[in-house]
């Protein structure tokens, strides 16, 4: 069975899942491959973790919600090929979503403008600044 669901409906969804996860969440980056759902323990290094903006995200609208502000981390925590990445609560406790990570025209959930690490994996290199161009989430069932 196929179910089809309201822009309304998806926008709402969109914006409820932004306000569980709450204001100022973590965005964390790490090596290897992703866990197999939001639930299991985070695996592989962790390179980049950057705080969100308080209003991270625009209020939804045709089903999509994009990010609002800077995301950025100044200084990379350490090295490595990323991976995948995370949004975690603002404790950093709760992962809530998490999606690959690929340099630009790598196809994954989130790209980065850097050098190819191997297999399209960027290369980070602690200390350096990483930053996030776009990030959209598009809402299913249109």
């Amino acid at each position: 069975m196929t179910v089809n669901k309201s822009t309304t409906v998806r926008n709402a969804a969109l914006d409820a899942e932004e306000a569980a996860i709450g204001t100022a969440p973590l965005m964390r980056f790490y090596s290897g491959a992703k866990p197999a759902n939001a639930a299991a323990a985070a695996t592989g290094t962790l390179l980049v973790e950057m705080a969100l903006p308080a209003d991270w995200m625009a209020a939804a609208t045709g089903g999509t919600k994009s990010m609002l502000g800077t995301w950025q981390d100044l200084t990379a925590n350490a090295s490595g090929n990323g991976g995948y990445w995370r949004i975690y609560d603002t404790a950093g406790t709760t992962c809530h979503y998490q999606g690959t990570l690929t340099i630009t025209g790598g196809g994954g959930d989130i790209t980065l403008n850097a050098p190819d690490g191997g297999s399209g994996a960027p290369a980070i290199v602690a200390g350096q600044a990483v930053s996030i161009a776009t990030f959209v989430i598009t809402a299913g069932n249109a």
